[in-house]
């Protein structure tokens, strides 16, 4: 028996709750790991809650990311007692997840954990993270360099917006931080933001285009916020989207884009190849200053999820949130 969080939608309605299960109820999959740590993520709470329709099969334990030991394992990459971490690929949502003390999954789904890293500083990281990583590739490959220009962080207060200024400090640029919460303009800074910018500027419908301003962007809320950032950005400039945070519609018109040359690249995480994954978490391990790491990571128990979710739907919860599954679990 192992305790982990149930997602169920039947007749007498959708609900969560922290029960014991049984390793019978796990699914298929070829490596069985311990989790230490998993995250709360936006998507995580949405399933939670049942806000919005993550969930596609049930019953479903929630969790996007993991952390762990492999328990048993018939695949060829990894050995009893190998440090694992995992990112999307439908956990949580079509596949049971990892805010469970136990996960059974797809091998082809894990790397190890790489080198430098502490089995909780992943989870730090976490989805989050690995998105504001493959965010900033973007840009790069795109050529937007630090000497282009300011590059705006919509969502600043979340988990992909606060590693997204981490690491664009780290790297050298110049970071404007749009944030509904102004009190947390000495929080920003503290991570890397240059200026703090409230969200008001890009959330109600603009216009086709406006004064040129941003050399990039990484916009992790949608919407009508998305729509003014691209209508704001310089000529050549590109603009990574990966969240929905305000909604997922995109009230835009082409101009950015024929007009100013403006790229939009959008950022999947979830299904996104090995190769891409372990690049990622490469410049991660290199580019990441882990103190500011630690200024952004709260720790929370199993026992607190459910109690936490709507909290971090109503956007009042400021950068990551790791849960402690079992931390005694080392490999």
């Amino acid at each position: 028996m192992f305790r982990g969080l149930l997602i169920e939608n039947s007749d007498a309605g959708y609900g969560t709750k922290l029960t014991e299960l049984e390793d019978s109820q796990l699914p298929e999959g070829d490596v069985t790991v311990r989790v230490a740590y998993s995250t709360l993520n936006y998507k995580d709470a949405l399933a939670i809650t049942g806000k919005s329709p993550v969930v596609r099969r049930f019953p479903m334990v929630p969790g996007i990311d993991l952390v762990g030991a492999v328990e048993s394992s018939r695949h060829a990459n990894f050995a009893v007692g190998d440090l694992v971490l995992l990112n999307g690929w439908g956990v949580g949502e079509v596949h049971w997840g990892g805010l469970a003390e136990r996960a059974r999954l797809r091998g082809d789904w894990l790397i190890p954990v790489p080198q430098g890293f502490t089995p909780r500083q992943t989870m730090a990281i976490g989805t989050a993270g690995y998105t504001a990583m493959l965010a900033l590739i973007a840009l790069e490959r795109n050529g937007v360099t630090p000497d282009k220009g300011d590059v705006l962080v919509t969502g600043a207060g979340g988990g992909v917006g606060g590693i997204a200024i981490a690491l664009l400090h780290q790297r050298g640029y110049t970071v404007v931080a749009s944030t509904g919460r102004l009190a947390e303009t000495d929080y920003l800074k503290s991570l890397g933001a240059d200026e703090v910018v409230d969200r008001a500027l890009f959330s109600s419908p603009g216009k086709p285009l406006g004064r040129e301003r941003w050399a990039g962007a990484i916009d992790s809320v949608g919407s009508h916020t998305l729509a003014n950032v691209c209508a704001t950005v310089r000529y050549g400039g590109t603009v990574a989207a990966c969240g929905l945070a305000q909604g997922m519609d995109f009230p835009a018109t082409v101009a950015p884009f024929i007009l100013r040359g403006v790229t939009l690249a959008g950022i999947d995480s979830v299904y996104r190849p090995v190769p891409d994954r372990l690049e990622a978490w490469r410049r991660l391990a290199s580019d990441l200053d882990t103190q500011k790491l630690d200024l952004l990571t709260h720790e929370i128990g199993l026992t607190d999820v459910i109690a936490t979710a709507p909290t971090m739907l109503e956007g009042a919860i400021r950068g990551r949130l790791v849960v402690a599954v079992d931390p005694s679990v080392t490999g």
